[in-house]
Parts: structure tokens; sequence; C-alpha cells
């Protein structure tokens, strides 16, 4: 006889109401910031759907209530975000912007040497793919230079399972697609499975912590000379993404790159960034002081 727990996961949920709807999206970008269209009301049904046949609630309106309830409740939302924050992403995933970085890095290197490691983030890194990449690319850069390896890259997160997949630094073969072979002898060792991790020499110099980008005030990032924000705006309202941006351009450090998912923010500027001139990538230079 099958258990009643059996039966309940071939059981389909009902559909959301409008309202239902309504006060789910309201939780999410009072929460994280990200807003759900009406276009994407499957997408959270769907993935709401998942989670509560796992945990065994029947109804929307139940899991609501589970995942406001106090301390108890954050655990439960937390693994809920898990489910409808992380996005596919692979290394190297806008070409030209990391040729602007490998330009800018050289630059900055023939014109000032190197005092200080430098530090790159990645905002919204999830698995890692993007937070390596930069990595890759500093390494690179530094390799012949007096101080190999003298940079430190951070990436954050609000998915805490991304961020546990991007510290292991293992990916399948189809995630290196785009990386070049010299990279992937390089950079990576390949594993029994098939799968490969990032070398060692590398995963030394990252730091994955979980930041809510909503929280950007309190984070204690600062004096960055290289940071990445890429397909993750697309997912705020516009005030919201210029706020963002605001916050990220304070913790630039002068002559510090801050790039953009191209399309993701239009007619934004601030007083301290100047525009790079590149018609394939939405970048910007602090000034210097």
């Amino acid at each position: 006889m099958q258990s009643s727990e059996g039966v309940w996961a071939f059981r389909p949920v009902a559909d959301m109401t409008a309202a239902e709807f309504n006060e789910w999206r309201a939780l999410l970008e009072e929460r994280t910031g990200v807003v759900v269209s009406d276009q994407r009301r499957t997408f959270l049904q769907t993935n709401l759907t998942a989670r509560m046949r796992e945990i065994g609630v029947s109804d929307y309106a139940s899991y609501y209530c589970q995942v406001t309830d106090g301390p108890r409740g954050a655990v439960e939302w937390s693994a809920l975000l898990d489910r409808l924050t992380v996005q596919e992403t692979r290394f190297f995933r806008h070409p030209p912007s990391f040729a602007l970085l490998r330009r800018h890095l050289t630059e900055k290197l023939e014109r000032e040497g190197i005092e200080r490691p430098w530090s790159l983030w990645s905002v919204g890194c999830s698995s890692g793919e993007e937070l390596y990449s930069l990595a890759i690319t500093a390494a690179e850069t530094l390799k012949e230079s007096s101080h190999p390896g003298y940079f430190g890259v951070t990436g954050t997160d609000i998915s805490l399972n991304a961020l546990s997949k991007a510290r292991q630094g293992v990916y399948d073969p189809r995630r290196l697609e785009s990386v070049e072979g010299a990279y992937v002898d390089a950079y990576f060792q390949r594993r029994e499975d098939g799968r490969f991790c990032v070398s060692p020499s590398l995963v030394e110099r990252a730091c994955c912590a979980r930041l809510n980008v909503l929280e950007l005030a309190k984070a204690p990032l600062s004096g960055m000379d290289v940071i990445f924000c890429q397909n993750l705006l697309i997912y705020f309202r516009r005030w919201r993404r210029r706020e963002i941006l605001n916050r990220l351009a304070e913790r630039l450090a002068p002559g510090g790159l801050l790039v953009v998912g191209v399309g993701e923010v239009v007619g934004w500027q601030h007083p301290d960034l100047q525009p790079v001139a590149d018609e394939e990538v939405l970048a910007f230079t602090r000034k210097s002081l």
C-alpha cells in the first residue's frame, strides 16, 4: 500500500489565486527586492509547489505562514530562496566584459605597478563561475609580474546553496565549454568522475559570503578594484537598480572598474564615476583623487 506521503507527491497543487500570487510576490520584493512579473507566475508557482511537496504542505496560505513564522520560518525561507534565486550561469559568460577587464588590469599594472593585492568582487556570484572567471583573468594578468597571484576575489550571493557550490569549485564539463583550453589546463584539475575542480591556487584566493543586495550599506567591502554586477539588476525595479549601483559605486577604489550587464540600466550616472567607451560593455571607472 502506498503511503499518504507518496500519494501527496503525485497530487497536483491547486493554481494560485490572484490574491495569493500578489501576496507571495510582495513578500519576495520586500525581502529581496526581486520582482516577479505576471509572466513569471508559473515559475513562482512551480518552485513553491516543489518545495511544498518536499515538506508536505498542501496549500499556499499555510506555507506562507510557515516561512514568515519568526526564526523557524527564516530557516525555511532560506531553503525556498535557493529555488527561487539561483540562475543559470557559466564561465566567461559575456566575453567582451572579460576582454575589457583584462585591458583594464593590464593598463593598471603598467601604469601603477602593484603595491597591494587587487580586490575583485562578483555581486550575485551564484555557483561561482563568474567569481573564478575574475580570478583567472587577474591571475593571467599578473603571472609575469613581480607579484603573481597578488589578488583576492570575493563572491556574494543571497543563496546559501549556491555559495556552497562556489566554495567547492567543482563543475561539469559543459560549464567549461567557453573556457580556453590553456586556462582549463592551468586552472582546473580533472576528477575521476569526469568533473573539473578549480585549482587550489585560485580557491585559496576566493572568499564567498552571503549578502542580500538590499543590505549593501552593511557590507564590509570597500576599496574594490573591480566590481562585476551582471545579470542581476534585471530582477529589480528601475529605482532599486539605481540604488544598488549607487551603493556599489561607493565601494570602488579610485580608478576602480564597475561592470554592469548590458541593457540592465539606462541613463544612470554617478558624480564620482565616468563611463567606459566600449560599444559592447556597460562599464564605469571611479575618478581618481
